[in-house]
């Protein structure tokens, strides 16, 4: 899992925090676990990559974070990692799925407990629908529906937290016996910090089997590359955004993957939206049928069957093209390559040779998942 990012802008200027110039300063993974959909793609038609709407959006962003938290506080959400501020930009919660560990803290001057407060409440019963939540601004979150963190959580009892009055008592526990402070930008920050049950991945991933299975037995592929894939892409968050314009759970770019599921498997023009993509099952399937038109047109001639799986997995990542790439430059001699060759070799080429650094890493990090899934470690 990739650490939290810490972006540092040193100016307000909303040019002065671009893209360019963070990707100069630091390593940066720009796969955002946001809703700017709406700032990126507000109409049919338009997932390219916008820039310069992008840099304003961050530029805006991290500028009234800056003026609360200062320059070295600045934290942004990413695959894995839910960010959200709200309160005027004074309480933010952080979900750190690689730590499984809550963070909730506010910088506010007066009122401070009261602050936190309303801040862990807000964080315990944030629902479970992306479409509700804005983490590039401190816009407020209308509490309905299941919570994103059910049974993920649970209070001083041992119990999980639904309900605002079990989560307002649990903030009172909190607080009372939990409190911990720290020095944030010259102020004296409040924060708490709570442990996430050991088989919250687990949890995540049982709200989608039945669609899985669904998925799988739809298009003729293994129930454990799917899981695997959704684990590898999103860590089973519903709210995955990435600077590719990838949506949901498995990740779907509209203008690739999903433009091909419509035109070679639904039979139908245009590209999925960001709202269709973030419904659980439309994205289930529609990642899964990508690995169908992977495996019967763009990689059909990989005649063994563990070595066309290890070529699929490398692209969903990367592409077929530098699946083919790996091997030749010519596509006839790049698949008679593959058949010449056995599967642990085409492995290794493909995680040692690729020409693409994360699409080498990609595959080792999925098969690692398959294994895991059917030890029934999962």
């Amino acid at each position: 899992m990739k650490k939290l990012l810490y972006v540092t802008c040193f100016s307000l200027l909303l040019a002065g925090c671009s893209r360019e110039f963070i990707e100069q300063v630091y390593t940066v993974d720009y796969q955002s676990t946001n809703r700017f959909a709406k700032n990126l793609a507000p109409l049919p038609g338009q997932f390219q990559k916008d820039l310069g709407a992008f840099n304003i959006l961050i530029g805006h962003f991290s500028g009234n974070i800056e003026q609360r938290w200062g320059k070295q506080q600045i934290k942004v959400a990413s695959k894995r990692e839910y960010v959200k501020y709200t309160d005027g930009y004074l309480s933010r919660s952080q979900v750190s799925f690689s730590k499984g560990l809550v963070t909730i803290e506010t910088v506010a001057t007066t009122e401070q407990k009261a602050h936190l407060k309303r801040a862990i409440i807000t964080t315990l019963l944030t629902p479970n629908n992306p479409r509700g939540v804005d983490l590039y601004s401190a816009a407020e979150i209308t509490l309905e529906g299941t919570p994103f963190l059910y049974q993920q959580v649970l209070d001083q009892d041992g119990k999980a937290i639904q309900w605002s009055w079990r989560a307002s008592k649990y903030a009172d526990y909190l607080i009372e016996n939990q409190l911990k402070t720290k020095q944030i930008a010259y102020k004296n920050a409040l924060y708490v910090e709570i442990p996430m049950v050991k088989n919250h991945a687990d949890l995540r991933s049982y709200q989608y089997a039945d669609i899985v299975r669904d998925a799988s037995q739809r298009y003729d592929i293994p129930e454990d590359l799917i899981y695997a894939i959704i684990k590898t892409e999103s860590s089973f968050n519903p709210y995955a955004v990435s600077w590719a314009n990838a949506y949901g759970l498995m990740q779907v770019v509209p203008k690739t993957a999903g433009k091909d599921v419509f035109k070679l498997v639904k039979k139908r023009s245009g590209i999925p939206s960001p709202e269709y993509l973030f419904d659980p099952a439309k994205n289930i399937d529609t990642g899964t049928a990508y690995f169908y038109i992977l495996k019967n047109r763009y990689l059909k001639d990989v005649r063994h069957s563990l070595s066309l799986e290890y070529s699929m997995i490398s692209a969903y990542n990367g592409g077929s093209g530098g699946v083919l790439n790996t091997f030749s430059r010519n596509r006839s001699q790049a698949m008679s390559d593959i058949n010449s060759l056995q599967p642990n070799q085409v492995y290794w080429a493909l995680t040692k040779k690729h020409p693409n650094k994360e699409s080498r890493r990609y595959l080792e990090k999925v098969t690692a998942y398959k294994k895991e899934f059917n030890s029934g470690k999962h």
